[in-house]
């Protein structure tokens, strides 16, 4: 199941970066604000933004995080930084403010759950502290989710990494936002990463979370485009269809637009 990319870089590089000018001009602001996390997502993403030559802000948000994630993120800023003049960082430690949060909330007997929530907690308080960057240096917060995560499976925090102004690698596959990694040089340290949300303060991977990696996910979600059912498939790739549409349904509220109770006209 394993897909190759075919989108052509330079000109897909070129197009994202034009396409981030134009909106940064249209919206009159400085630039952009991307939390780095130390994946090919906020690499590649961060990257393409700082090509625009507008202020970019990369922003470290640690919470308990492991190590290597915490170093390949560095990695990838202090590359950027010395790429680009218009690059900056800073480091913001939620640590003790995620601490608070769980001192301050109850819980329950259900780990499960208090640890998925917690987890989106996480990602809820480094949305928050985007937006306050984002409002105090007049920045527009860059999405990094790509179209398998987004718009595939929902692999995202409602209101979290899912909180953004805009979204430049929206319409990539994973392995397109590979493919660019590569031809924008990105760390190899971060193109061999497992890919991760290091939101459980642990060594789990995206595969471990989902149940595929994000070749199969990408390959279902094609075949789902084109009117395919379980039942055209047989063993893994049916296991993998069938994982990636209960997914995609289940995660169909963060898709689509919050839905609207409209009261009829005869009401009003």
């Amino acid at each position: 199941m394993a897909k190759k990319s075919t989108i052509q870089t330079e000109k897909v590089n070129k197009h994202i970066v034009e396409w981030l000018k134009n909106y940064a001009d249209n919206a009159k602001v400085n630039g952009f604000v991307i939390g780095i996390s130390g994946g090919v997502d906020s690499a590649v993403t961060s990257t393409l933004c700082a090509q625009t030559g507008l202020q970019v802000l990369c922003v470290e948000m640690p919470i308990h995080q492991a190590e290597s994630q915490v170093s390949r993120g560095r990695e990838h800023i202090e590359q950027l930084s010395k790429r680009f003049s218009n690059v900056l960082s800073v480091k913001t430690d939620l640590t003790d403010t995620f601490e608070a949060f769980k001192a301050s909330v109850p819980t329950t007997k259900d780990s499960t759950k208090v640890n998925l929530s917690l987890a989106n907690t996480r990602a809820r308080l480094r949305m928050t502290s985007l937006y306050y960057l984002a409002g105090i240096h007049g920045l527009l917060v860059a999405g990094t989710g790509n179209k398998v995560e987004d718009f595939g499976v929902g692999f995202y925090t409602k209101y979290g990494d899912g909180g953004v102004d805009l979204s430049p690698i929206a319409d990539l596959m994973k392995s397109d936002v590979y493919a660019l990694g590569e031809f924008l040089e990105i760390p190899k340290s971060i193109l061999t990463a497992a890919p991760t949300d290091g939101l459980f303060g642990d060594n789990r991977t995206d595969e471990d979370q989902l149940g595929a990696s994000y070749d199969e996910l990408e390959w279902a979600m094609l075949a789902a485009e084109s009117g395919n059912t379980a039942d055209d498939f047989n063993g893994r790739e049916k296991s993998v269809f069938e994982i990636y549409k209960r997914l995609n349904t289940s995660n169909k509220h963060k898709m689509e637009s919050i839905p609207v109770c409209l009261i009829p006209k005869t009401l009003k």
